[in-house]
């Protein structure tokens, strides 16, 4: 066996462990990698059907290489431990592109976009696209758009903040102001993503956190945002679609804040809108919604493309209102590369296979077909929200199957119909259900959907609501009608399992249970299996 590894298991060397458990050596052990009967290890990808002796090194690397068919058949087994993307209901990640979309983000696969010289065209389908998404977020029509393609949304978040901070300081540093002490701060709501808190712990900036309430919708409430500035604000993130609840942060009454701010004090505060999900969702189902560059203050924008802009993983997008939103300072001129290339965006080099799968995208579905989508998603949501409803058994606090009041249209199918927010579900017990079941854990419901195969998390919502615990379903296009049928009821029986004793466990009390044809009586509740489960499973007896 190769070198010993360290892997540990509440104190237990699993390693240690297996080695110890080998079969003792025998004349026809294999000898310098060769297995029994001649055959190789460097040759069959089923290699251990021949012999158990023998590892690969998981954290060291391999003395001699193997066989690619070998290397492939490992780690494609190895990864069959993960989850089915289709069915992370956690993540706000786009899971699927059509065949032909694959094809050509594979054929493409080694191309680097940083090398403008030698990829011309990938050059261009770059630039296109910052032109489209520009266009999408009305950018003012007298001004030249400045955008870069990013790893995704939490790079563009950095790069928005950064060039914030860079306006700010040279703007104190022309006043003859210290911009160390206090130094620099930025306001966002509690219920910011982790990329904008990494941003001013990277890049020194305080993080003014405005709490969240439930009377807020749990976002940033404009009325309270004056209370969180100063002459150091470098700007304010707001939140175009919160990853707790789907809601979208009214941008254009926030602005109008800092507006009345700026007239009492001289005090310009702009804001970067962070659309990471809302950015290719607002546009097309809610056109009348001011958030994006018709709002003078909003200077800059990100959005993730392998969300709903529906490209694969690895692709973001950061938009500045003009020229003058982007500092000098922090674009490169590059001369070794064949020409001089401009580059403003942290890394370097950069796969351009998920921008030709972002314009793929674009040029497959037109606005009607991105509308089509994102409208079938909300409808999805909505759904889902009412279904939970119904049940009985828990409270929807996300609020996109909420009519508004004195909506424009009288077509219920409508998104404009509804509150504007992301196709998001989040839900929770209710208070009758907590207070009759206090021993049942909400993250049980968690636990057995994931033994299922769906993944659905449980969380706490932000500070100040952080006693509430939520459950979410991201709603994309993946997720068929066939499917969420199946999701609403396996929800509805998991959580009707957990409030009839059965325990955490979902697998083990299913295994106790008859099956439809079987002549046994059927188990009722004073079942001797059923109590045996309930007896022993600690997590039901007692509240972890």
């Amino acid at each position: 066996m190769a070198e010993e590894q360290k892997t540990t298991v509440n104190g237990i060397n699993v390693e240690q462990l297996i080695q110890e458990s080998h079969d003792p050596d025998t004349p026809h052990k294999h000898k310098k990698g060769q297995w029994y009967q001649g055959w190789s290890m460097y040759d069959i990808p089923y290699a251990s059907r021949y012999d158990v002796q023998v590892n690969i090194p998981a954290d060291d690397l391999p003395k001699d290489g193997v066989e690619s068919n070998v290397v492939y058949q490992m780690l494609h087994d190895e990864l069959t431990l993960d989850g089915n993307p289709n069915l992370n209901l956690a993540s706000f990640v786009h899971t699927w592109v059509p065949d032909e979309c694959t094809r050509l983000m594979t054929e493409n696969l080694t191309k680097n976009l940083v090398d403008q010289d030698e990829y011309p065209a990938c050059t261009e389908i770059h630039n296109r696209c910052i032109s489209m998404i520009s266009g999408l977020w009305n950018h003012p029509k007298n001004a030249t758009p400045m955008g870069t393609a990013t790893t995704g949304s939490s790079e563009a978040i950095m790069l928005g903040g950064m060039s914030m901070k860079r306006r700010w300081q040279e703007k104190m540093k022309k006043a003859g102001k210290d911009i160390h002490n206090p130094g620099p701060n930025i306001i966002m709501g509690a219920e910011a993503q982790v990329a904008l808190e990494k941003f001013a712990r990277y890049f020194e900036v305080e993080a003014r956190l405005m709490p969240i309430t439930e009377e807020s919708h749990y976002v940033m409430d404009p009325e309270k945002v004056l209370d969180y500035c100063d002459e150091n604000t470098i700007g304010c993130y707001c939140i175009l679609g919160s990853t707790y609840t789907g809601e979208f942060e009214n941008v254009k009454a926030i602005a109008d804040k800092l507006d009345e701010y700026e007239k009492k004090t001289g005090i310009h505060i702009p804001i970067h809108v962070d659309a990471a999900s809302g950015g290719f969702v607002a546009p097309f189902v809610y056109p009348d919604l001011e958030w994006d560059f018709r709002i003078p203050r909003v200077c800059s924008i990100n959005a993730s493309g392998h969300k709903y802009g529906m490209s694969t993983v690895g692709v973001g997008w950061c938009i500045w209102r003009s020229d003058k939103y982007l500092p000098k300072e922090m674009i490169f001129e590059l001369h070794y590369l064949g020409e001089t290339d401009y580059s403003f965006n942290l890394n370097f080099s950069r796969p351009a296979h998920p921008i030709l799968g972002q314009m793929f995208c674009f040029l497959n579905l037109g606005f009607s077909g991105y509308r089509r989508v994102i409208h079938a998603d909300l409808t999805k949501a909505r759904i889902l929200s009412r279904a939970l409803e119904k049940s009985g058994l828990f409270t929807i606090l996300s609020e996109i199957h909420i009519p508004v009041d004195n909506p424009k249209t009288k077509d219920d199918t409508d998104p404009t119909y509804y509150r504007p927010g992301l196709p998001v579900v989040s839900f929770r017990f209710t208070d009758e259900i907590k207070a009759k079941y206090p021993h049942v854990q909400q993250r049980w419901v968690q636990e057995q959907l994931r033994a299922i195969g769906w993944i659905v998390p449980n969380y706490a919502l932000p500070p100040a609501c952080e006693k509430t615990e939520i459950l979410r379903v991201v709603v994309r296009e993946s997720l068929s009608g066939d499917l969420e049928r199946k999701l609403i009821t396996d929800i509805i029986k998991v959580t009707e399992g957990l409030l009839k004793g059965e325990g955490p466990s979902y697998p083990m009390s299913q295994a106790t249970k008859s099956p439809p044809h079987a002549t046994r009586p059927r188990r009722t509740e004073n079942h001797k299996d059923h109590e045996k489960i309930s007896k022993h499973t600690k997590a039901h007896n007692h509240v972890c």
